[in-house]
């Protein structure tokens, strides 16, 4: 049976088992109209998980459509109840009979779907992709794969589209309905399908971690991506729902969320490194001395923590995310409440609790794993959370590999976002490819730093340390009051010199 989930956590599994029973004896829908839904006080949903859509993120539940059906059920009044399914097709049957309200499953309107369900767009735009392994023939067009079979996820876009294509005449496909876009996208990387089907945007979305992967051509042209609503309900719903979201096109929020759910990793290829080193010498000696001395305080090295809040907000104090997590550290509140922080857009107190943090997220790592391990596992960690850290370092274990080193358990983290392996641990969904990438990017930031800034003299032995990286020698509680020498006097000399590039005039 599904898993149902409301923004505030799990609904124990005897409702959801009692609730189940009930609708299979009963056969009862859902109130229809919305002056019955306010009433009821409860807007229910039904989605699945991925990026593009629902997960549980640092904050809670996120993701693009949610964001929209939370502020649609503030609207309306009413408490927002997400089912999550196992995939479309669960997801159609549900709406089918009338058992949720809003159906999000990423697709576009289908010719089939008229008899069934009412349709709203939701300000994203789509299109079905063949996409292939690079070590395979680039395909111009259908026709050039002729005798191939396409791989598919369930209840798509993709098949009417083949169904509907002439060109299609000589092609076989097949649908897996145990995969999601990343597990297709997963084995295109692999070689096992040499050719498949996903939609662009969840190319968009999974397109970095996969880079065997080549993107063809698109079947048709981009469409609208859309909420499905029974056709039971008395169209009410889908007009205010209509309504709403044309209230939020019109006012810039749609193109807003586009962007933030949207919007590329920061990596740093070339363009990443000439921003990091204007960065460096305009906005870190700000920061440099509150660096040093909270590093310091935590007995850790300042360039690793510094290398932290540049990740976190690229050393912005006001940073703010969708999900509210804000300030130069990137702090929760949650987060910033469990280390004593009361203003985390004040830069001293964010960097002071993020050091601690780090240091409290760091002490749960276990002491057998030897440094700089432990040190990329904790990272991990303060990214991703430590329940999803052990599930990665379980499937490591599984696998026949090292949970206790970094190198094999950066290889599993990424399959905390695909449906087959999630649902096999504890903590369930991660966006396991984003601490894999925010370790490699403070890894890089790091070492800049490192050739760019003198190293501090190394600690005390009696004094502990965190990675192979030195802390500030110095007792914990000194604070100095001389202004620090800027940490960007050797950075026109080096960095170019180390990373081949060219620094931009400043």
């Amino acid at each position: 049976m599904s898993r149902f989930f409301n923004h505030l956590g799990a609904v124990p599994a005897h409702f959801v088992f009692l609730l189940g029973a009930t609708l299979a004896l009963t056969g009862c829908s859902r109130p229809s109209t919305v002056q019955e839904i306010q009433n009821e006080g409860v807007l229910h949903v039904i989605t699945r998980v991925a990026p593009s859509m629902y997960f549980e993120g640092r904050e809670g539940a996120t993701g693009y459509d949610y964001e929209l059906a939370k502020r649609f059920a503030d609207e309306i009044g009413v408490e927002l109840k997400v089912r999550v399914a196992d995939d479309n097709t669960e997801i159609l049957s549900v709406l089918e009979r009338n058992f949720a309200h809003i159906g999000m499953a990423g697709v576009s309107l289908q010719p089939d779907f008229a008899d069934n369900y009412e349709a709203i767009p939701t300000g994203i735009k789509a299109q079905s992709v063949v996409v292939y392994h690079r070590d395979m023939e680039h395909p111009e067009s259908l026709e050039a794969l002729a005798g191939q079979t396409l791989h598919l996820v369930a209840d798509s876009d993709h098949e009417h589209l083949l169904k509907a294509s002439a060109a299609a005449g000589d092609i076989s496909w097949e649908v897996h309905p145990g995969l999601d876009a990343p597990g297709v996208l997963a084995r295109v990387e692999s070689g096992e399908f040499p050719y498949a089907v996903v939609s662009s945007n969840e190319l968009e979305l999974n397109h970095v971690f996969y880079p065997h992967v080549n993107e063809a051509f698109g079947l048709g042209e981009p469409r609208e991506l859309v909420w499905l609503f029974p056709k039971k309900q008395d169209g009410t719903l889908a007009q205010a729902a209509g309504e709403f979201l044309q209230r939020l096109q019109d006012n810039g929020v749609l193109a807003q969320l586009s962007e933030r759910f949207y919007g590329h990793l920061d990596r740093l290829n070339y363009v990443g490194a000439r921003t990091f080193m204007h960065h460096l010498e305009n906005r870190l000696p700000k920061y440099e001395k509150l660096f040093r001395d909270y590093a310091r305080e935590f007995n850790m090295d300042w360039r690793l923590l510094a290398a932290i809040g540049y990740q976190e907000s690229h050393w912005r104090p006001n940073a703010v995310s969708p999900t509210g997590v804000r300030g130069l550290m990137m702090l929760t509140r949650n987060t910033a409440s469990y280390v004593g922080i009361n203003n985390r857009l004040d830069a001293e107190e964010s960097i002071q609790g993020g050091a601690k943090y780090f240091q409290m997220v760091h002490d749960k790592i276990p002491e057998r794993i030897p440094e700089p391990d432990r040190t990329w596992f904790a990272l991990a960690s303060y990214n991703v959370g430590f329940g999803h850290l052990e599930d990665a370092r379980r499937l490591t274990e599984s696998a026949g590999k090292d949970p206790d080193r970094w190198m094999d358990v950066k290889e599993f983290l990424p399959l905390l976002a695909q449906k087959e392996y999630y649902t096999k641990t504890r903590y369930g969904f991660a966006r396991g490819q984003e601490p894999v990438i925010y370790v490699q990017n403070i890894r890089r930031y790091y070492d800049v730093l490192a050739r760019v800034i003198t190293p501090a003299p190394p600690a005390k032995p009696e004094e502990p340390q965190i990675v192979g990286i030195e802390p500030e020698a110095g007792p914990a509680d000194s604070r100095s009051t001389t202004p620090e020498e800027p940490a960007t006097s050797a950075l026109r000399a080096s960095l170019p010199k180390e990373l081949g590039l060219i620094p931009p005039t400043l």
